[in-house]
């Protein structure tokens, strides 16, 4: 007897190659504000080398969130997953965000874009600020 199974889903390194990452944050004209945001991505990049991740700013520094997605899709990416780095989901989360991932869509019909929920709604996170808050204080690692 032939059973026929779903095939197992299993993300090959084209695949992984083919999903480009913007880290959306809001923005400073301090350069060194933005030392933690690419900090994110030079993690995501140790952890899965080639990976394409951008960083992306709401106002005040660039690139916006458009040109980082229409970056990575001239890169090769087929899909886009933007991660908002925001501890809160307020006006820019809410109203701004949905606007520009909107644009991308329209301005990119055939690239899924998947907007995923702001940092701060993953209990991960909130979780480990809890541990850093109730631990000894000990300098940040430069």
């Amino acid at each position: 007897m032939n059973s026929l199974k779903p095939p197992r889903h299993a993300d090959t390194e084209a695949e992984k190659a083919a999903s480009g990452i913007v880290l959306f944050a809001h923005g400073s004209r301090d350069p060194q504000w933005r030392l933690p945001i690419e900090a994110v991505a030079a993690d995501i990049r140790a952890r899965q080398p080639g990976a394409p991740v951008r960083c992306a700013y709401l106002e005040l520094c660039t690139p916006t969130l458009p040109e980082a997605a229409t970056d990575l899709i001239a890169a090769g990416a087929r899909r886009i997953r933007v991660f908002p780095l925001f501890l809160g989901v307020g006006k820019h989360a809410r109203e701004d965000l949905p606007l520009l991932v909107s644009q991308i869509r329209a301005a990119h019909p055939d690239v899924p874009v998947e907007l995923l929920p702001t940092a701060g709604e993953y209990a991960q996170l909130t979780s480990l600020m809890a541990d850093i808050a109730l631990s000894p204080a000990v300098p940040p690692s430069a």
